[in-house]
């Protein structure tokens, strides 16, 4: 569905979403210093001798932040074609979050130390400083984690059923002469401290035999280590290598990121990212 074209929604969606532009990137930096501040002034209230001798300056504070936030979330569902999806969307619904506590105390007492959640709003200065590429690669570390996954279960089964074998046998060895060694299991737990190089020392071999079986299960420890790492890494190498370079550019009708520097048209919804590419006979 093909919208008209609004240049007052054009415009406050620069100002607004696209960090990549002066007006953008001023109206950003604003916006997580009022975010810094109120965070601030909420943990400043959780101080008893604070918040008692001050309680009137910090509920001034919270209305006035709470005021320029519920403004700012309502000029943010009126720049996009589709509101909807910007309030469903993920950075809409930790906003509409940031300023319903307040709100809600009015009903609610108490309920406003929930405002803490506007710390996770910061996220955002991922995009103010042009550092999307972290968001990048966060997505490439997910995917290579994913395709990780069938490798690491096998490996891990293997570690399983080594723990096993190890548990067995140290509890045939240790068992007739170190009580802590009094069952398969509490070996089992033994083995897999000792394999992952924790080392609580709250359970060790005695005999001769049982120590060279504890030096042993240390050196694999390296491998249990090593080796997930390696799969990891490997899978890590791939994607970065695939992962294109993405614009800061912000889609006015479904309100999604990650587009190609290139990008005419969004790939998500397939609308028009930036109008100004359009004639303006159209």
């Amino acid at each position: 569905m093909a919208f008209p074209r609004n240049r007052s929604k054009e415009r406050l969606h620069e100002i607004i979403f696209e960090a990549d532009t002066p007006a953008g990137k001023r109206f950003d930096i604003i916006l997580l210093i009022m975010i810094l501040l109120s965070v601030f002034a909420v943990m400043l209230e959780s101080v008893p001798t604070l918040g008692t001798g001050f309680k009137k300056t910090f509920y001034v504070l919270e209305w006035i932040f709470t005021i320029f936030f519920t403004l700012e979330y309502i000029f943010r569902l009126y720049s996009v074609y589709k509101p909807i999806k910007y309030a469903t969307s993920f950075f809409g619904i930790i906003d509409l979050a940031s300023i319903l506590p307040t709100y809600l105390s009015i009903f609610f007492p108490g309920s406003q130390s929930l405002i803490v959640i506007r710390a996770l709003r910061l996220m955002r200065v991922f995009r103010i400083f042009k550092m999307i590429n972290f968001l990048n690669h966060g997505k490439v570390i997910s995917d290579a984690l994913k395709n990780s996954r069938p490798k690491i279960i096998i490996f891990m089964s293997f570690v399983v059923v080594i723990v096993c074998i190890f548990g067995s046998l140290m509890y045939f060895i240790e068992g007739g002469y170190n009580e802590q060694f009094d069952s398969i299991p509490r070996a089992m737990y033994w083995a897999i401290v000792t394999m992952t190089t924790v080392g609580y020392g709250d359970i060790s071999p005695t005999t001769n035999f049982g120590q060279f079986i504890a030096a042993v299960i240390m050196l694999l420890g390296y491998a249990v280590i090593a080796v997930p790492t390696g799969i990891v890494t490997s899978e890590l190498t791939k994607s970065d290598s695939d992962m294109a370079k993405k614009s800061l550019q912000t889609c006015r009708y479904c309100s999604r990121e990650g587009h190609d520097n290139d990008a005419l048209y969004c790939k998500y919804c397939s609308e028009l990212l930036n109008e100004e590419s359009l004639p303006d006979d159209i």
